[in-house]
C-alpha cells in the first residue's frame, strides 16, 4: 500500500493500523457501496492513509493542518485518511472525545482558509448518530476499525454528486442497507478485521 504514511510508532503497529482500515474500506464502504465513488480511489492508488499517534487535542488539529496541505502539494492524491491508532476512543464523553475533535478541525479548516477546498467525514468504532440507538445497525454507516478523520475534496465531490443520479438519497439508502444486514453482520466483520496481523507487508488473520 503506497500511501500509508507512518509516525513515529513501531512501523509494524502502524502498517496495521492502516491495513486494516484499507480492508474496512474493501469490504463495508466498497463493497456495500456505502460510498459510489469510493471504490475509483481506491483501485487507483490515491487515498493516503495517515496513521497518527496523537492524543491531545492541539497536536491532532496541528496535523489536520498539515494534511490539508499535504493535499494541496499532491494534487493525484485524491483523499486522506487520518487514523488515531492510540487517540480519540471516547466517541462523546470525557476529555478530547472524538466530536470534539470534529468539531475543533471544521472550524480550524475555516480559520486557516481551507473552507471550500476540504470537507471532514467522520468515522469511529463507536460511531452513533444523534436520534439512534446504540445498538442501530444504521450506525454501521459509519463505524469504522479506528477513529479517523476523512478529508475530502469539495470540488472532486462536486464533480462526482453533479453526475450521479438522485445523490441525496445516498445516506438513506445505507441506512436501510446496513439495518437489512443488521448489527451483528457488521460487527463480525470488524471483529476479523482486528484480527487481521502484518506479516512480510501483507495481511493475515490469527
Amino acid at each position: 500500500m503506497n500511501n500509508i504514511k507512518l509516525t513515529n510508532q513501531p512501523q509494524e503497529q502502524q502498517q496495521l493500523a492502516a491495513l486494516q482500515t484499507k480492508s474496512w474500506l474493501e469490504q463495508v464502504i466498497v463493497g456495500l457501496n456505502f460510498c459510489p465513488f469510493a471504490k475509483k480511489e481506491l483501485v487507483n492508488n490515491s487515498v493516503h492513509y495517515w496513521v497518527s499517534t496523537k492524543v491531545k487535542m492541539k497536536e491532532a488539529l496541528l496535523e489536520v493542518v498539515e494534511q490539508c496541505i499535504y493535499l494541496q502539494d499532491n494534487p493525484k492524491t485524491e483523499t486522506s485518511l487520518i487514523i488515531y491508532e492510540k487517540g480519540f476512543k471516547h466517541f462523546d464523553t470525557g476529555i478530547n472525545n472524538y466530536l470534539d475533535l470534529v468539531d475543533y478541525a471544521n472550524d480550524l479548516i475555516t480559520e486557516q482558509g481551507f473552507e471550500g477546498m476540504f470537507q471532514i467525514a467522520s468515522f469511529h468504532p463507536e460511531y452513533c448518530f444523534a436520534d439512534a440507538e446504540v445498538n442501530d445497525a444504521a450506525n454501521f454507516t459509519n463505524r469504522s476499525p479506528y477513529p479517523t478523520l476523512h478529508l475530502i475534496r469539495e470540488a472532486s465531490m462536486e464533480k462526482v454528486l453533479a453526475v450521479y443520479k438522485n445523490p441525496e438519497l445516498i445516506p438513506d439508502n445505507n441506512i436501510t442497507l446496513a439495518q437489512q444486514k443488521g448489527s451483528d453482520y457488521f460487527q463480525q466483520i470488524l471483529t476479523n478485521i482486528h484480527h487481521l496481523t502484518v506479516d512480510n507487508n501483507s495481511t493475515r488473520k490469527t
